[in-house]
């Protein structure tokens, strides 16, 4: 009977309780796939798994069309986990060390300009929804918060007077980020439509119209409704108003370790595909701008 079962897999999930949902269900399907080939190869334990066949693993996946990114995040979890199984001695080796996958070109994101961005969050709010909607694209916009990072905010997360809120992003670690003037005055008209919303002491920044805590849900189509409503001919998600933060940041100051630590990026390498958008930023202005750039 094959002894690599589920049992190791269920206890390494348990032990990340500190990372963010999300993040444990696509282990858990990473490792799920890897667990089926090691079923199919008659691969008796974990230790027994070398990096040869782990190798042979990645590239069958590669053949079957899996991009590059998603089996980056396929070995980052077996990684992972074979520092879970060494920890616990239940392994002698991490057969995942040293291996790479094949590089996927970056995909730069899709932002919105200036004009767009203010547009969008130009809300003629009169309703305690629409309120809260036009607080909440704000200060994502206002302060590049990721959408798990923005629902989680509870009231003692912003601090009005000093307009900075503190946010727990991936790690579960904490970053401050400073929060603009506009983003403050929508906030502040939340609040005061917030009180006729909830029947308790709910901790939450932001509720839903049933006086719980927002989901993330609700806010992709709340945001994807105010877009059109805007006038915005594209698709709008949260995470292009965090994209479009970083991008209209780094082209004001150029300043990307700043960028980092606002985007609270563990490593900067993760940031610097905002170069990229400079970049086209800059050529565009240069095409438009020098008179022997022009291309017919």
């Amino acid at each position: 009977m094959i002894r690599c079962g589920t049992g190791k897999i269920d206890a390494f999930i348990a032990s990340l309780h500190h990372l963010f949902v999300n993040t444990r269900k696509a282990y858990t399907r990473d490792l799920s796939v890897l667990l089926d080939y090691c079923r199919q190869q008659d691969i008796q334990t974990w230790q027994s798994l070398d990096g040869r066949q782990l190798r042979s693993f990645i590239s069958k996946r590669y053949r079957q069309g899996i991009s590059g990114r998603s089996l980056q995040r396929n070995l980052s979890a077996i990684r992972a986990f074979y520092r879970y199984l060494l920890n616990a001695d239940i392994v002698t080796q991490n057969p995942a060390e040293g291996l790479i996958t094949p590089k996927t070109p970056k995909k730069l994101p899709n932002t919105l300009d200036a004009d767009q961005a203010t547009q969008l969050v130009e809300i003629d709010a009169t309703d305690p929804c629409a309120v809260r909607d036009k607080a909440i694209f704000e200060l994502m916009y206002s302060s590049g918060l990721r959408l798990s990072e923005l629902v989680n905010l509870n009231l003692e997360s912003i601090d009005i007077a000093d307009a900075i809120v503190t946010v727990v992003g991936k790690g579960n670690k904490t970053r401050k980020v400073p929060v603009g003037r506009y983003a403050i005055k929508a906030i502040k008209a939340w609040l005061k439509q917030r009180t006729a919303m909830i029947d308790s002491d709910l901790a939450a920044l932001f509720v839903s119209n049933w006086g719980r805590r927002i989901s993330i849900r609700t806010v992709q189509q709340r945001l994807r409704g105010w877009a059109i409503k805007q006038g915005l001919v594209t698709h709008v998600h949260p995470h292009m108003l965090r994209h479009s933060f970083a991008t209209h940041i780094l082209e004001s100051s150029g300043d990307l370790r700043a960028v980092q630590e606002l985007l609270g990026h563990a490593d900067i390498s993760t940031t610097q595909v905002y170069t990229h958008l400079d970049f086209q930023h800059l050529a565009r202005v240069y095409d438009e701008a020098h008179p022997r750039a022009k291309r017919p």
